[in-house]
């Protein structure tokens, strides 16, 4: 049952993630450097390809422009995809404007 609560959860997710193509430096709850491919986010969370393979509840600390680093727990991870919430959301203001300079980058 608690797969299906978790599942509907992740349905019914209330912010919309703008589709963007990133690049971004991080590091896993080991401390190793690893690249994500960031390809959607929204101001409380995003989903990445990843090569390296870390579970649900790991934490990573990601670099991007605007905010700087964030941290972010991966809530679920299937095939090299990971899906994070972010500990802290990023304010609409500043969010707004790093949306705008991931969509020029593209």
């Amino acid at each position: 049952m608690g797969k299906a609560l978790d599942l509907a959860t992740t349905e019914s997710r209330t912010l919309v993630r703008d589709e963007v193509h990133y690049r971004a430096r991080a590091f896993g709850p080991d401390a190793r450097q690893l690249s994500l491919l960031i390809v959607n986010l929204s101001a409380a969370g995003l989903m990445a390809r990843c090569d390296l393979s870390y579970g649900v509840g790991d934490r990573l600390r990601v670099t991007l422009p605007v905010v700087g680093v964030v941290v972010a727990e991966i809530r679920w991870a299937l095939g090299g995809r990971i899906g994070c919430e972010l500990d802290v959301a990023i304010p609409l203001p500043e969010y707004y404007e790093l949306l705008a300079v991931l969509l020029k980058a593209k």
